[in-house]
Order: C-alpha cells, then structure tokens, then sequence
C-alpha cells in the first residue's frame, strides 16, 4: 500500500534557496531499479532455467520481457508524469516494483516469472521520466541551472549499479538461491515509497484536465509499433517477416493520429520541428548500439573465441566499467555537450579499430586495455545525451521525452543482440569479433558525422529557469 500523508512535508518548512538535495536519494534510489534488474538477471539464467527445466531459448525472454516493458513505458509513464506530475507516479512505478518481486519471489512456472519481469519493466519506468521533471521544477522553482551535478548522480549510480548488479546477483544467488533476486525488490520498493512519499513534492495539474490530455489509443499504436519491431530485432527470421510489417502499419497509424488529436501523446509537429531532438535520439541509439554490440559480443568472444572461463572473462571487463566510472565522475559537472560527443565517437572508432588486433593468442593486457579505451566513450556518451535532451526537450514535455532518450537506448540493445547473433551465427570466433568491429566503427563514425555539422551543440544555454523561451536553438 502506497504511504499516504495527510500534509506534505515540504510545506511545513522553508524551501531552500538551491536545488532540494532531501530529493536525491528518492531520485537516485528510484532510477537504479531498472540497471540492478538488467542486470542481476545474467547470473540467474542458467539456475532458473534448470529449476523449470527451460532451455536458453525460453530462458531469455526473462531478458527481452524487461527490455520490451521498458522501451514501451518509460515514454508512455513520462508522458502521465509530465501531466499528473512525478510524485504520484513515481509511488505507483515503485509500488508495482514491490508487487513483482513478491511475484517473482513465489512464480510457480517461467511464465509467471516473465510476467514479473514484465511488472518490473513497467514498475522500473516511472523512476527516471520523474528524477528529470523533479530536476526541471527545483530549476525553475530556485531560478537557478545548474542540473549538471544531479544527471551526473544519476548517470553514476546506473553505471555503477549496472557494475556490481551480477556481483550482487551471484552473492544473493549464493544465499537464497536464485528467487533472492526477485525479493530484494520487496525492501529496496518499501524504501522508494517511504523515501519518496517523505520527500517528493504533491505537484500536477487537476486531475480532470490531465485525464482529457490522455491518449490512449495514441499510447496503444506506440506499443504495437514498438514492441513488434523489437520481437523482430530480437531473433530477426524471414518466417517472422508479418512483424516488421505490423510496425510499419502501426506506426503510419500512429503518424496520422498524432498529427490530428489536439493533444497527441508524442506531439509529432513539435518533435519535428525540434531537429536538434531528433538527433539527439539517433545519437542514442547509435551509441548505445556500439556500446551493447561490444558489451554482448566481445564477452562471448573472451569466452569461446579465447577460452576464458565466465569468471576470468567478468575480469577482463572491469577496466571497461572502472573507465567509465572515473570518466563520468570526473566530468559529470561540465555539461560540454558537443566535446563529449566528439571525443567519444572518435575513442569509440580507436577502440573499434584496436579489436581488430586481437585474437586468440592475444595477451591478456591487451584485452584488458581495449575493453580500458571503449570505457572512455561510455562515461562520455550517455551524459552528454542526458544533458543535450535536458536543454532541448521542450519544458513541459520534459519527462515523456526523457522517456523516449531510454527507448532509443534499448532499440540500441535490441541492435546490438542482432548484430552479435548475425556476426557469431555459430559460435563466438576471431573472423565474427572482427566482422562486428567494422560493423561498430561504421555506427561510430556516423555518430561523427551528424555530430560535427550540428551547430545547436555549440549554442546550447541554460533554460530550465525561463520555460517560456524556445528551448533549443535550430540545426544549420
């Protein structure tokens, strides 16, 4: 049951002058739901699929079930928060976060589990839309800008849970087996609700306004269109060829509808107007593309390709997450848009490049110092397209379009997965690793190239504290 108090206690006593930092640790708690579900699950496959006697094939649906929950709710929850505002939202995304790992935690069959990670994919989504709306409302509420150091916190916390998500697995594994990783939801749901219900602001508009803004059928063409696509990218056959269709005919569905409904769920006249936006969607997707394509197919080559052990090849990533870490923590506080992307996209095509000198005889340094070099891009990268959709999402649509930043990120996993599988039909070798290399610095390298024309990178200013301005500057 969702705590509910009977005064906010954010009334009762005198706002600060600066950003609330009581909202951190809802904010950050919250947004790490989602990192330390995608991940804990890579140590818990195997052992789930012995107790239910499923093979690898049905087993990862446990994956896709929260990639595809995810890529759908995350806009469709920012949208309802951008109108109901993010404290209701956010209560009920981590309520459902508790009811799915009690589910979870007593599924009597690998369908009921899926339909938990399904729960929790949707639970996880309000999280973030809700820490950027609360981080555009302490802007305007104080006059101040300065959201750098907030988006790194939550940009950091992700990463690093995203680190220590299969340690945590294996140890809690370890100790209750593997349903421990559905119940830990149970405590970490109750702190949310406590956290956020103590501490979150009651904003939003009337209700009756917002219920006439809602649009259904527009939310319902979205899914379709976007869950189609990514049960195709997943395991792309010629038998399955109906589902690509399915989502050309729902999104030309959803075009014509959005285009004409006075309040559209994803208002397409603005968000084609907002090139800059646009762009950075693609970037997203592009960089997130490399940086799953490497994550995916680089760990199954240290395994078959070079004859690691799955511990020792665990290892051999941590220079990856250790780089991405320092780099995101020693830059978070400069926004420098336009030079993160620069810089990234150029050490993603050097790190590209520098797989294509490995193979199974290589020494373990140089494995390590590639996965070293491809680090630097993921600190740079993510935050730098957190900060840009910061400045360019217009003000009162801000969550929703923070919603769609992680759509294009997870259409960047399904990518990746497809890529891996197309390059290691068979099995994991050196020709496949660098078949995927090529195929990694073409998507960066094009990054580049929509990067260095682009213009509004170098304009970008301050506008949280002045909504009423044109948030984004256009693309020469």
């Amino acid at each position: 049951m969702i705590p509910k108090l009977t005064q906010n206690p954010r009334a009762s006593r005198p706002a600060p002058s600066g950003f609330d930092r009581r909202l951190i640790a809802p904010m950050v708690l919250g947004s790490v739901l989602n990192p330390i579900n995608s991940s804990m699950i890579a140590v818990a496959l195997v052992p789930i699929g012995v107790a239910f006697g499923a093979p690898p094939s049905e087993t990862v649906w446990l994956v896709s079930a929260l990639y595809l929950a995810t890529a759908v709710g995350q806009p469709v929850i920012g949208r309802l928060v951008d109108m109901y505002g993010p404290r209701r939202l956010y209560l009920i995304g981590t309520a459902l976060v508790g009811i799915a790992g009690v589910t979870g935690a007593l599924a009597p069959s690998l369908g009921v589990l899926i339909a938990a990670r399904v729960l929790l994919g949707f639970g996880t989504s309000a999280a973030y839309p809700a820490a950027m709306q609360l981080t555009r409302d302490e802007a305007e509420r104080t006059g101040k800008d300065s959201p750098a150091g907030v988006l790194t916190a939550l940009a950091v916390s992700a990463q690093t849970v995203s680190v220590i998500g299969p340690t945590l697995g294996g140890f809690l594994i370890g100790v209750g087996g593997w349903r421990a990783i559905f119940t830990v939801n149970v405590p970490l749901s109750l702190a949310c609700l406590v956290l956020g219900a103590l501490r979150l602001p009651r904003t939003g508009r009337d209700t009756a306004d917002a219920r006439r803004d809602v649009d259904p059928p527009g939310m319902l063409l979205f899914a379709v269109m976007l869950v189609s696509l990514m049960m195709f990218l997943t395991a792309p056959r010629l038998s399955e060829w109906y589902l690509p269709v399915l989502s050309a005919v729902a999104a030309a569905a959803f075009a014509r509808r959005e285009l004409r409904v006075p309040e559209p769920f994803v208002d397409l006249r603005v968000l084609g107007g907002n090139l800059p936006l646009v762009t950075t969607y693609v970037r997203q997707f592009l960089a997130y593309t490399t940086s799953y394509a490497f994550l995916y197919g680089y760990t199954q080559w240290l395994e078959e390709g070079r004859g690691l052990s799955a511990s020792t090849a665990g290892l051999v990533l941590l220079p990856l997450s250790a780089t991405a870490l320092g780099v995101s923590s020693l830059t978070g506080r400069r926004e420098a848009v336009r030079a993160k992307l620069l810089v990234g996209g150029a050490v993603q095509v050097v790190g590209c490049a520098a797989l294509l000198l490995v193979d199974s005889g290589s020494p373990v340094w140089l494995l390590l110092a590639v996965g070293a070099v491809l680090g630097v891009p993921q600190g740079l990268l993510g935050l730098a397209g957190q900060n840009a959709l910061y400045r360019q999402a217009e003000p009162a649509r801000i969550a929703s379009a923070a919603g769609l930043l992680r759509t294009f990120m997870y259409l960047g996993a399904l990518a990746a997965s497809a890529a891996t599988a197309a390059f290691f039909p068979h099995r994991a070798d050196t020709p496949g690793l660098h078949g995927l290399a090529l195929f990694m610095a073409a998507g960066s390298a094009l990054l580049l190239v929509i990067t260095l024309p682009d213009r509004s990178l170098r304009t970008l200013t301050p506008q949280a504290a002045r909504p009423t301005e044109s948030p984004v500057s256009p693309v020469s």
